[in-house]
């Protein structure tokens, strides 16, 4: 049997790559079962003596209960309304015929290239004046539609056969019902894997619930791991760890199930026109 060095080489490369990657994520689960002395004195993976006292932690100190639940809303309802908001607007891009849809197309797409930064006060200011400021509402009213999955569906959109749409409009069906019954099953894949990023990109997101949130008790899970982060020392190493494990845990959980949707869905929107 032939041994292709070429072959090997990239092999170990992509290893060392994935070490590289998943170290981060061993280092927190490793850290939240040391004792603090442990966290700071051994870099071993493996801890000596393996605690559970900064979960208890966790659940005593802050409320963590009521934070899990805001983080879990907002991301739900970002996903949803992104969800649909994009899907009507790429229904629309690709199945409607009027003047200027091209331009209005480019323009809403040049909308992703525009830094954070540009928005966040007028957004800020806009909540403030509405009563929306330390509200996990206001987290999530500037964050219901979003170009990138509009751009993502149009393109999965755009791979429907025109003659199942032509029959639809022949039987007098609402351009509802072609949506409900026809593109959505269709592309429900897209869908799902989307839906997995919004949701994902919710769940972690901190700059704008940092500048938005106030009160503990509207804390996202992301304020809530820089809680026990000290910049003047005195960080609780294991305690910050076990909020950054148990943080991750479901967006990890759900990537791993649907990872072949997501891929599938970028994949496919490169390719299609």
């Amino acid at each position: 049997m032939k041994i292709n060095h070429s072959e090997i080489k990239w092999h170990v490369l992509f290893i060392i790559l994935v070490l590289l990657l998943i170290y981060p994520i061993l280092f927190s689960l490793s850290t939240s079962f040391k004792t603090m002395s442990e966290a700071f004195s051994s870099p071993s993976l493996i801890p000596s003596a393996p605690t559970l006292d900064a979960y208890e932690r966790v659940f005593t100190t802050i409320h963590f209960a009521q934070i899990l639940s805001n983080t879990f809303i907002i991301a739900t309802v970002v996903t949803l309304f992104k969800l649909i908001t994009g899907l009507f607007a790429a229904y629309a891009f690709v199945f409607f015929r009027f003047k200027g849809k091209t331009i209005l197309y480019f323009l809403l797409i040049s909308t992703i290239f525009i830094p954070f930064t540009v928005t966040m006060i007028p957004n800020y200011i806009t909540l403030s004046k509405i009563g929306l400021v330390d509200s996990i509402f206001g987290v999530a009213l500037p964050q219901l539609a979003d170009a990138t999955g509009i751009f993502l569906l149009r393109q999965y959109m755009k791979g429907i056969p025109l003659s199942l749409m032509e029959v639809a409009a022949l039987e007098k069906t609402s351009h509802l019902t072609r949506l409900r019954s026809i593109v959505v099953p269709l592309i429900r894949p897209a869908i799902l894997s989307i839906g997995i990023i919004f949701f994902i990109n919710s769940w972690n997101e901190y700059v704008w619930p940092a500048i938005i949130i106030k009160s503990e008790v509207n804390y996202t899970l992301s304020l809530a791991l820089q809680m026990f982060v000290s910049s003047e020392g005195g960080t609780d190493v294991p305690v910050t760890m076990a909020v950054a494990t148990l943080t991750m845990l479901l967006p990890l959980g759900l990537y791993s199930i649907c990872q072949k949707f997501i891929i599938g869905t970028f994949a496919q929107s490169g390719i299609k026109g």
